[in-house]
């Protein structure tokens, strides 16, 4: 089971940094690492993922050059570091674990776990 925690309540232009823990017997090392986000009336949605070395990252479009995806396997750790944040990013956020490469479909990922709540004020 995954856990996201770090979010809260900040101004626009502000930061923030999410990190998810990997709990029981999960060890995320095995896994290609993402965070989604579903805002109030929508879907899930992808926002970044990283690989099980971190040699590769993807990101969706309106956060790449904001946000920043990174992991630590030997804390069992993926966080997500987001700067530069807008209203729009006002969301909960959760992380998941996927075995697919390329796929950004939240079906694809397992392991949710409770999301943590981010708003943007404007």
């Amino acid at each position: 089971q995954l856990q996201a925690f770090g979010g809260g309540l900040v101004q626009a232009w502000g930061s923030l940094r999410l990190s998810c823990a990997a709990s029981g017997r999960t060890f995320i090392s095995r896994y290609l690492m993402g965070w989604f986000r579903q805002a109030p009336g929508k879907e899930r949605e992808f926002v970044a993922i990283i690989s099980q070395s971190s040699g590769s990252v993807g990101y969706e479009d309106s956060v790449k050059s904001r946000f920043t995806i990174s992991r630590d396997n030997a804390k069992n750790m993926v966080y997500l570091q987001m700067n530069s944040l807008k209203s729009e990013d006002t969301a909960v956020y959760y992380c998941g674990a996927t075995t697919i490469w390329g796929s950004r479909s939240p079906r694809d990922f397992s392991s949710w776990g409770q999301g943590t709540q981010v708003t943007v004020s404007s």
